[in-house]
């Protein structure tokens, strides 16, 4: 089913598209059908049905039927990281793209990924923007300056640099002992991954929306957030460790075991030095190091805010002097939490529900946006 030699002998080269599947009925055809109906035409979908108990193999199944380039392999459930690595096994490409089987590609967006890597053949990682899709409405994603060319590696410390489902490998640039995805990092294995890549060989961000990443309760980070920040913070730490800026830095790994008054204080105390230290930088990798902070503090932010307890919050900016960097409605909300957690709570809820009712205004109907499903394999 495999030929792992295909690509060689091909002009333009094979893009393999990794396509694991877990229980993804609701949202599979209509992901299988945008990497089918691509522009770009010489691709193949490794499918990798990882013990699904609902209709997913059957869905893949039909739709092989009526395109070779899809192939299947279905077992039994393994996890995410273990079903990656396999399908890296099984890809043919020199280049390999992600795809998730709840999101939907863009009809360009392989063949703009491919035509930059044939501008530059040592290009060893490319993502690209998004838009959001939520439930039948997509919320249209805009470029951020933050993307500079030099700035990826210093990037990469501090945040998942690429939407998983935008990336494309290439396996001519990136050893294979390199491109591997990594157990020790569950629920964050793109982060560390990407952290590898970046800090050896160049990667590369097409800024512009070439996948509608779709949010839904069901979803890997809705369902395991929790871990997916206790492991984000586990390489934030090693990452700032390996490049020299702390001997140690514990108190990263602890508010990921537990967000408390003390831990939270000496997270606020820990980003206060690190920016001291940010500080005395060389010009050229300053702004880029500023700018992975910010980043990381809305992350730490946002870890805290979601506890509920606006105290902590409270605490935070308050610590990291940093009030000024949340909008107006959270800021007066948080400083009543200071004494009335309660009517605090109250002002988080409504800023939520005045959040959700912008999202919408500025929100389009998808169906003006993606492409619409149904001819490629009728009747799923």
């Amino acid at each position: 089913m495999f030929n792992k030699h295909a690509s060689r002998t091909m002009p333009t080269p094979l893009v393999s598209v990794l396509l694991p599947v877990y229980n993804g009925e609701p949202y599979l055809a209509a992901a299988l059908e945008s990497i089918l109906r691509q522009d770009y035409k010489h691709l193949e979908v490794v499918a990798i049905d990882d013990g699904s108990t609902d209709r997913s193999l059957e869905i893949l199944e039909r739709y092989r039927k009526a395109d070779r380039r899809i192939s299947i392999l279905s077992r039994e459930n393994r996890g995410l990281i273990a079903t990656l690595n396999e399908g890296l096994g099984l890809a043919n490409g020199d280049l390999v793209a992600r795809m998730d089987a709840d999101d939907v590609a863009y009809p360009s967006r392989l063949s703009r990924q491919v035509a930059l890597f044939a501008e530059e053949p040592q290009l060893a990682l490319c993502g690209t923007g998004i838009d959001t899709l939520i439930g039948d409405r997509i919320a249209r994603g805009r470029p951020s300056p933050i993307y500079r060319r030099d700035s990826m590696r210093i990037l990469s410390m501090f945040f998942t640099i690429f939407l998983h489902s935008t990336v494309i490998y290439n396996r001519k640039a990136i050893p294979g002992d390199l491109l591997v995805y990594d157990p020790d990092y569950p629920h964050a294995e793109d982060f560390d991954l990407f952290r590898r890549i970046a800090d050896r060989f160049p990667a590369a961000m097409i800024d512009e929306p070439l996948v509608a990443y779709r949010i839904h309760e069901a979803s890997v980070t809705s369902k395991h957030q929790r871990q997916m920040r206790q492991t984000h913070l586990k390489i934030v730490a090693e990452n700032l460790e390996r490049n020299g800026l702390f001997v140690d830095a514990g108190p990263l790994r602890d508010l990921g075991t537990a967000v408390t008054r003390d831990t939270v204080g000496t997270v606020a105390d820990f980003i206060l030095s690190l920016e001291t230290k940010i500080s005395t930088c060389p010009a050229e990798t300053r702004k880029a190091y500023e700018d992975g902070i910010l980043c990381f503090f809305y992350f730490l932010y946002q870890m805290i805010v979601d506890e509920e307890r606006p105290e902590l919050t409270h605490a935070f900016l308050t610590r990291t002097g940093k009030w000024q960097l949340i909008r107006r409605r959270e800021r007066y909300g948080l400083l009543a939490g200071a004494r009335l957690p309660w009517c605090s709570r109250l002002s988080i809820a409504a800023t939520r529900r005045v959040d959700w009712l912008a999202r919408y205004m500025q929100s389009v109907p998808a169906a003006s946006v993606l492409p619409q499903h149904g001819a490629v394999c009728d009747g799923v």
